[in-house]
C-alpha cells in the first residue's frame, strides 16, 4: 500500500449526467478529467433507491494509489463501499484487477471475509502470489494445493467455492463478498453451470464484485443479481481503453499490410477493400503459376505458392513488427501444433542482447531447480533453453506446466520479444504486448470448427498495447482466401458477445441439493439465470407468436385442400426419386460408366436431390474418379484426384476391407459460377451451372458420386491435358454445344436396368411407387390449372409460417413454465432406477457418494464401487481404471490394457453400459455406444507404468509421441483430483477401507516433474 491519498482523488470533482431511460432506472454518465465510464443500478423488485452513483465513503480509502484511478475504478470502488454487489464491465488490460485488490483491503480494513475466485488454476496461482504480495493475509485453494484456508483473503476456483457451498462449508459462510473474475466464462458450455450454482447458492448477506469483459446486455444480468440476492447490483461500463488500438490486415502471399480500423475504431473501408483486393492478386498469381491442374493448385494451398527459399507470411511479419519497434509481440494461433511450428519457422531469429540471454538462463536455471536430476535431462526441458535465450516463446496447453509458468515469468520480464499463444494466453492473465498478431481465426470448439466471433477477437486483440509504456497497440489479421470478407469485417467491426446461460442439469447437482433439507433442484433451476433470461424474453416471444400467426392467416389459397393433396404427392414423388437416384448411383452400378468424356448431371454442393425439381443440375464431364474413405471426404483437406495418366479402375476394386463400398469423388469438368468478392472456401466446391451462362468460369471440380443426379449414355471428346485455360475453355464449349443440341430435356441418359443392370429388389420397389405417384400426379384435378404454381409458393410460404408458429408457441411455453422439467423428471428416474434415490425421493448411501464426485461421471463410479469392481484391485490397477474417466485427449493409436485388467475394465464398458441404457429408458437421448466408448483405456498403461515408479520419459514413449507431455500431466493431476474426490466420498460415507485405498493412490502417482510446484507459489 502506498500513503499517497492525495493522488488517489480525481483532479476534478466527477461530472454525471443523466442519459436516456433504460429499463426502470437511468443510465449515468460518469466523467472525470475527459474520461468517462456509464453507471446504473438495478433494485430488486419491491425496494427503490437511488439511480445515481454512490457517493464515496467518508474519511481514508481502504487502500490508496500512486496513480489516478479510472472514474469506472472509482465507480465500483463507491458501490462496493456502499455495501452494494456491482458489475465491472470494461477490456482487457483496463484496470478491473484494481476493483478486486480494494474488495480485499476493505475486508482487511472490517475484519471480515473476502473470496476471489476465477476460472483457471493458473489464474489463480498468478493472483495468490501477486495479492499475498500486497496484503499478507491470503490463502489458495485449488483443490490440489491448499495454502492458508483460514485467511481473510481466500483465492479458489470456482468448482472449488461451489463445492464449499454445497457442503454448507463455515468459510464460505463467512464471506462478506466474493469476487468473480471473467464472469463472462458463465456463458461457456461445460463449465458456466459452475458460476450459476455458485452465484445462487453464496449466502443471502454476501455482496458481489463481477469482473468481465465488454458484454451488452450488462444490465440484464445485474437485474438477475438483485432478484436472485434481494440486493442493490451496480452496472460500471466503459469502452475505454488506456492504450487505443489500430488493426492492420494482412493479406496472405501479399507484400505489406493495410490498417483497417484506426485508434479513434474508426472502420476504413477502402483499406478493406485494397486488402481483399491484394489477397485475390495474390491467390491468382499462385494459381497462374501453378497452372489450371487441380491437384497443383492444392500444392500450392498448402505452401502458398511460396517457393522453398522464400521468408514465410508470419515470419515477414515478425521481422517487420522487430524492425519497428513494435515488439513484444503475442502470435496467436488456435492449434498447439501449429504454434510450435510456427516458433520453428523463425529458428535462427535472435532478438535478445547477450545481457538478457545471461539473466533467461538464470531465471531458467532457478526455475528447474524444483525438478529432479532426470527429469531436467527431458528433451522438452533442455531444448526449450535455446529458444528463450533468443527471445522467442511457445505457450500452450501441451507444454510441460514448470515450462508454461517459465514462459510466463520470461514473458513479463520482457525477455521474449515473440510469444507463439493459444487463446488461453488471453484469459486473465495480465501479460500485455505492444502486438498481437492473428495467424488464423478458426477454432475448434469441441464439436466443430468455427471462425472466432467477434467478442473473442476483442478479448484476445486487447493484450495489444501495455498502459504507460505504448502509445497505441498493434493487432494484425492475416486474410486468407479461407477467411470470408464478410466474415473478417464482422470480426473486426463487431460487438461484445451477449451472456447467455449455459446452465443445465447434472447428477451431482440434483443429488446435492436433494440431500439438503428445505432445499430442491427446482428451487435452483427457479433461481438460475437461464430461468430469468426466459421469463425476461417472455413479452417478446408473445409479440412474435402473435405476428407470426397473423401473417399465417392472411395467407389465403383457393381450393387450399386440393393444394396440399398435390403438395404432398410432389414432396413424395421428390424423395422417392432421390430414393431412384441413390439406388442407381451406387459405386457398384454407377463406376463401370465413369469413363472419360460421360456426360453427368451434378447437383449443388451438398444436395442430396430431394428438394430439387426433375432435371435440376447442370451438366459435366467425366475426367477421371477416385475411391476414397468417408472421412477423407469431411475434412478440410481437399481430397486428391487421379490424373488424367491413370486408368480407371474397374469395379473390382471398389471395395474396402469386410466387403463396405469406398465413397466416390469424381473429377469432372464442368462451367462454374464465378467467385465473388474475397474468393470461396476451399471446404465447398464451386457450383456447376450452365456452360452457356454468361460470366461463367470453366474448372475441374471434385463431385461426391452422391451429388451426381443422372449419367448420359453421351460421351464427348475432352482435350488430353486440362492443366491450361485453353483446354478448359475448349471443354466448356463442347459442353456449351451439347446444351444447345438437347436445351429442354437434356442428353439422353443410361436406362437403370437395361444399361447398368440395377437389379435390386428394393430398387424396382422405389420405382413402382415412383411410377405410381407420376401417374396420380398427372391426373390429378390440378395438374392443368394456370394458377397451381403461384398457389403450390403460397402454401410453401404458409407452411413455413406454421412451422414458425409452432416453434413460437414452444419458445412461449417453455418461458411461462420451468426449464428443464423434462430433463429434471427423466434424470430423476434414472437416479430412482440406479438406486441413488429410493422410492422416497430420499437419497440413498450411493447417492451421497456420487454427490461428491464432479471430476468423473459420478453414476459409472458408484456403479463400479458399490459392484464391488475396486475392491479386489491392487493399487495401481485401481489408479489404471480410474484413468479410463480423465482421459479425454483424441489418439489415433487405442491404448493397451494392462494384463490382468480386461476384466475390470470390461467391467467399466459394462456399468457405462447400464447408465446408458438407463437414461435412454428414461427418454434422455444418448448414443449407447459413443457413451460407452468415451471411457478410454488409452491411458491405462501410462499410468500403471507411472504408479510402479517409471520415469516421465517413459511413460511419455509409452503415450507416443503426438500425445504432448502438458497433455499427460494434465490428464495425471485430473486423475489425482478425482482419486481425492472418491477418497473423501468414501469417507463421508464410512467407507474407511476403500478410501484408504484411494488415498493410497494417491501417494503412488504424486510425484516429480507432474506434480512439481507451481513457481507463482
Amino acid at each position: 500500500m502506498t500513503d499517497r491519498m492525495d493522488d488517489a482523488q480525481p483532479s476534478k470533482r466527477p461530472r454525471i449526467e443523466h442519459t436516456t431511460a433504460r429499463g426502470p432506472t437511468l443510465m449515468n454518465v460518469v466523467e472525470i478529467d475527459g474520461k468517462s465510464c456509464t453507471h446504473e443500478v438495478s433494485w430488486p423488485p419491491g425496494q427503490e433507491g437511488s439511480t445515481m452513483p454512490p457517493p464515496p465513503r467518508p474519511g481514508p480509502p481502504a487502500r490508496s494509489y500512486d496513480f489516478k484511478i479510472d472514474p469506472f475504478q472509482q465507480t465500483a470502488i463507491n458501490c462496493l463501499e456502499a455495501g452494494h454487489s456491482v458489475l465491472v464491465a470494461a477490456h482487457t488490460s483496463a484496470g478491473k484487477t484494481v476493483v478486486a485488490e480494494y474488495a480485499f483491503a476493505m475486508a482487511l480494513r472490517d475484519n471480515a471475509r473476502v473470496i476471489y475466485t476465477s476460472p483457471l488454476k493458473a489464474l489463480s496461482n498468478q493472483k495468490y502470489r501477486e495479492f499475498q504480495d500486497k496484503f499478507g493475509d491470503v490463502g489458495l485453494m485449488t483443490g490440489d494445493v491448499v495454502i492458508n484456508p483460514s485467511a481473510s483473503c481466500l483465492v479458489m476456483t470456482t468448482e472449488i467455492l461451489r463445492s464449499m457451498l454445497y457442503r454448507g462449508s463455515e468459510v464460505v459462510r463467512e464471506a462478506s463478498l466474493i469476487v468473480y473474475d471473467e464472469i463472462h466464462y458463465l456463458r461457456d458450455k461445460e463449465r458456466g453451470v459452475v458460476w450459476e450454482e455458485s452465484i445462487v447458492l453464496a449466502p443471502r448477506s454476501a455482496r458481489f464484485a463481477f469482473l468481465s469483459a465488454t458484454i451488452p446486455n450488462a444490465r440484464e444480468f445485474a437485474d438477475w443479481i438483485s432478484l436472485t440476492h434481494t440486493s442493490p447490483c451496480h452496472v460500471v461500463y466503459t469502452d475505454y481503453r488506456p492504450t487505443p488500438l489500430q488493426h492492420f490486415v494482412y493479406p496472405t502471399g501479399a507484400d505489406g499490410m493495410f490498417m483497417v480500423v484506426d485508434e479513434r475504431s474508426t472502420f476504413k473501408e477502402d483499406a478493406f477493400s485494397k486488402a481483399v483486393a491484394a489477397l485475390n492478386d495474390a491467390e491468382a498469381a499462385v494459381a497462374s503459376s501453378k497452372g489450371g491442374s487441380r491437384s497443383d493448385r492444392m500444392k500450392g494451398d498448402a505452401t502458398n505458392g511460396k517457393k522453398k527459399d522464400e521468408k514465410s507470411d508470419v515470419r515477414k511479419i515478425v521481422e517487420m513488427v522487430v524492425q519497428r519497434n513494435f515488439d513484444p509481440v503475442i502470435v496467436f494461433s488456435f492449434s498447439k501444433v501449429d504454434c510450435d511450428r510456427l516458433a520453428g519457422e523463425i529458428w535462427d531469429v535472435d532478438l535478445n542482447t547477450s545481457e538478457e540471454k545471461k539473466v533467461v538462463e538464470m531465471i531458467y536455471t532457478s526455475a528447474i531447480e524444483v525438478l529432479s536430476i532426470e527429469d531436467r535431462k527431458l528433451n522438452e526441458v533442455t531444448s526449450i533453453l535455446e529458444r528463450v535465450k533468443r527471445g522467442v516463446g511457445v505457450h500452450h496447453s501441451g507444454m510441460l506446466p514448470i515450462l508454461k509458468e517459465l514462459t510466463e515469468l520470461l514473458f513479463q520480464e520482457g525477455l521474449l520479444k515473440v510469444l507463439f499463444a493459444t487463446e488461453t494466453f488471453s484469459t486473465g492473465l495480465n501479460m500485455p504486448a505492444k502486438t498481437v498478431v492473428f495467424t488464423n481465426v478458426r477454432k475448434f470448439d469441441g464439436g466443430t470448427f468455427r471462425w472466432v466471433s467477434s467478442g473473442e477477437y476483442i478479448q484476445m486483440s486487447g493484450r495489444a498495447g501495455r498502459r504507460g509504456l505504448d502509445d497505441k497497440g498493434v493487432v494484425i489479421l492475416m486474410l486468407d482466401a479461407k477467411l470470408d470478407p464478410a466474415t473478417a469485417k464482422n470480426m473486426l467491426r463487431g460487438a461484445p458477445d451477449t451472456l447467455y446461460s449455459e446452465f443445465h442439469l447434472t447428477y451431482a447437482m440434483l443429488l446435492n441439493m436433494l440431500k439438503v433439507e428445505d432445499a430442491s433442484p427446482e428451487e435452483l433451476m427457479k433461481r438460475s439465470y437461464r430461468q430469468f433470461q426466459a421469463e425476461r424474453a417472455l413479452p417478446g416471444l408473445e409479440v412474435k407468436l402473435a405476428a407470426l400467426e397473423a401473417e399465417k392467416e392472411a395467407v389465403q389459397i383457393d381450393e387450399e385442400e386440393s393444394v396440399e393433396q398435390y403438395n404432398s404427392l410432389q414432396v413424395q414423388e421428390r424423395k422417392l426419386r432421390a430414393g431412384y437416384r441413390d439406388a442407381v448411383m451406387t459405386p457398384r452400378y454407377a463406376v463401370p460408366f465413369l469413363q472419360p468424356g460421360r456426360l453427368v448431371r451434378i447437383l449443388p454442393p451438398g444436395d442430396k436431390g430431394i428438394d430439387d425439381e426433375l432435371g435440376a443440375g447442370a451438366w459435366g464431364a467425366v475426367v477421371n474418379f477416385q475411391l476414397v474413405n468417408a472421412k477423407n471426404n469431411n475434412s478440410d483437406t481437399p481430397v486428391p484426384l487421379i490424373d488424367l495418366a491413370v486408368p480407371t479402375k474397374s469395379s473390382s476394386s471398389q471395395k474396402k476391407k469386410g466387403g463396405k463400398e469406398k465413397d466416390v469423388i469424381v473429377d469432372v469438368l464442368a462451367a462454374c459460377m464465378a467467385a465473388g468478392p474475397g474468393g470461396r472456401s476451399t471446404k465447398e466446391r464451386p457450383m456447376a451451372v450452365s456452360a452457356l451462362l454468361q460470366g461463367s468460369v470453366p474448372a475441374v471440380i471434385g463431385v461426391p458420386l452422391e451429388e451426381i443426379s443422372a449419367l448420359s449414355t453421351l460421351r464427348v471428346n475432352l482435350p488430353k491435358d486440362l492443366r491450361t485455360l485453353e483446354a478448359l475453355n475448349q471443354g466448356a464449349k463442347v459442353l456449351g454445344e451439347v446444351e444447345k443440341r438437347f436445351p429442354n430435356a437434356g442428353p439422353p441418359l443410361l436406362d437403370p436396368e437395361q444399361d447398368l443392370k440395377v437389379t435390386d429388389d428394393g430398387f424396382k420397389k422405389v420405382k413402382k411407387r415412383l411410377e405410381s405417384v407420376e401417374k396420380m400426379l398427372k391426373e390429378h384435378l390440378l395438374a392443368t390449372s394456370s394458377t397451381l404454381a403461384p398457389r403450390l409458393e403460397a402454401l410453401k410460404k404458409k407452411q413455413k409460417l406454421a412451422e414458425a408458429v409452432r416453434a413460437a408457441r414452444n419458445d412461449v411455453k417453455t418461458a411461462t413454465g420451468l426449464i428443464l422439467q423434462n430433463d429434471l423428471r427423466s434424470r430423476r428416474r434414472v437416479l430412482k432406477r440406479l438406486g441413488f434415490v429410493d422410492s422416497e425421493g430420499l437419497v440413498t448411501k450411493k447417492g451421497r457418494t456420487a454427490a461428491e464426485i464432479s471430476t468423473g461421471d459420478e453414476l459409472v463410479l458408484c456403479e463400479l464401487i458399490y459392484g464391488g469392481v475396486f475392491g479386489s484391485l491392487s493399487i495401481s490397477q485401481l489408479t489404471a481404471l480410474v484413468s479410463c474417466f480423465v482421459w479425454r485427449e483424441k489418439s489415433d493409436v487405442r491404448g493397451k490394457i494392462p494384463p490382468g485388467l480386461e476384466a475390470c475394465h470390461g467391467a467399466l464398458r459394462e456399468a457405462a453400459r447400464r447408465v446408458g441404457r438407463a437414461e435412454i429408458e428414461a427418454g434422455i437421448q444418448v448414443d449407447l455406444d459413443t457413451y460407452v466408448d468415451s471411457f478410454k483405456p488409452d491411458l491405462m498403461e501410462v499410468v500403471t507404468a507411472w504408479c510402479h515408479g517409471a520415469p516421465f520419459a517413459s511413460i511419455q514413449a509409452l503415450a507416443g509421441e503426438k500425445t504432448f507431455g502438458g497433455s499427460l500431466v494434465r490428464a495425471i493431476r485430473r486423475l489425482e483430483e478425482l482419486l481425492r474426490q472418491l477418497a473423501d466420498a468414501l469417507k463421508a460415507v464410512g467407507d474407511m477401507e476403500l478410501s484408504e485405498k484411494f488415498d493410497a493412490a494417491i501417494g503412488k502417482i504424486k510425484r516429480d516433474i507432474i506434480f512439481a510446484a507451481s513457481l507463482f507459489l
